[in-house]
């Protein structure tokens, strides 16, 4: 008897040493993820110091449940529009579902292209690369996490593991979402108007007016000098469509992709096909192709619309 309880004692103690040696140190994550951070900061514009913080706050440096069994170092959710494998796990609730990758890879670039796609954190990309106080203030006033705290643990752990030598010298190779999304006041040698000064916007390379009070479909085609179909097709509207004030209205036909620095959108609550067509000057039967769904689809908030290239097949 005593010979088996030294025995069990001895497979225990076994057991505890090894599990101790799996253990990931957060040394022994950065040097296993820093490339994949750095690879992903160059395409998608995310400070690799940030992305690494992120990974190890919330993967705990690579041991947290998810991480390992899912590959989840993000811990990012399902949301309902997620489609593929999955992992159930408590969290803010019990049994809550969580995205399962086949790859750390995988949850490293799903990681980018959320922020990189959702409209409330494209501010952060106009800030300084090497700005990872910013971004990490910037990531919870967007709402990425409800902790108040968040920043400062990001910022703590960026500092103790100098993370910001990362983010130096990295040659990011997309620009901000936030070009081509603003009022540019883009002449250029289109005559405006001289009695109207109406101002003439540019998006995507294609010039776009507001609708003013008043206006209607056929006072914009005759001040635009547009044919009766022109206006419809730009905008794919119908010819007797009330205006409303404000509505952004192509006067040049839409493009078949975004520009490059929007290779993607992530989808907001009551968001369409539509808006994102007008959103980002973008034909809607190019939206239908690259995402393929017919014309009867309505996206769900948190879906990932593709504005450059194309849907991968599930």
């Amino acid at each position: 008897m005593l010979v088996k309880k030294i025995l069990f004692t001895t497979y225990i103690l076994c057991i505890a040493i090894i599990t101790a040696h799996t253990q990931t140190t957060r040394q022994e994550y950065i040097q296993q993820y820093q490339k994949m951070a750095i690879g992903q900061m160059e395409k998608y514009g995310v400070p690799a110091s940030i992305i690494l913080s992120q990974g190890i706050l919330e993967s705990g440096a690579g041991n947290s449940t998810l991480a390992v069994k899912a590959n989840n170092h993000f811990g990012i959710k399902c949301h309902s529009t997620w489609t593929g494998p999955r992992i159930y796990h408590d969290d803010d609730a019990k049994g809550e579902c969580f995205r399962k990758y086949r790859s750390p890879e995988k949850s490293y670039q799903d990681h980018s292209e959320f922020l990189r796609g959702a409209r409330r954190y494209a501010f952060l990309f106009d800030l300084d690369p090497t700005d990872y106080k910013g971004w990490a203030h910037g990531l919870r006033k967007a709402g990425y996490a409800t902790d108040p705290n968040y920043p400062s643990k990001l910022i703590r752990i960026i500092e103790e593991e100098k993370l910001y030598l990362l983010d130096r010298g990295v040659d990011i190779k997309i620009e901000s979402p936030t070009l081509g999304m603003g009022e540019l006041l883009d002449p250029g040698s289109y005559n405006i108007d001289i009695y109207n000064q109406r101002k003439i916007y540019v998006r995507n390379r294609i010039k776009f007016i507001k609708a003013k009070e008043d206006d209607s479909y056929q006072s914009i085609t005759k001040e635009m000098d547009l044919m009766p179909w022109q206006l419809a097709k730009y905008n794919d509207i119908d010819r007797d469509e009330k205006l409303t004030v404000g509505q952004e209205l192509y006067i040049q036909p839409k493009r078949r992709r975004a520009e490059p620095n929007h290779p993607l959108h992530v989808v907001e609550e009551g968001e369409t096909l539509y808006d994102i067509s007008q959103m980002y000057g973008i034909r809607l039967k190019s939206l239908y192709y690259r995402n393929r769904v017919d014309e009867d689809y309505v996206p769900e908030a948190g879906e990932k619309v593709f504005l450059r290239g194309r849907k991968p097949k599930l």
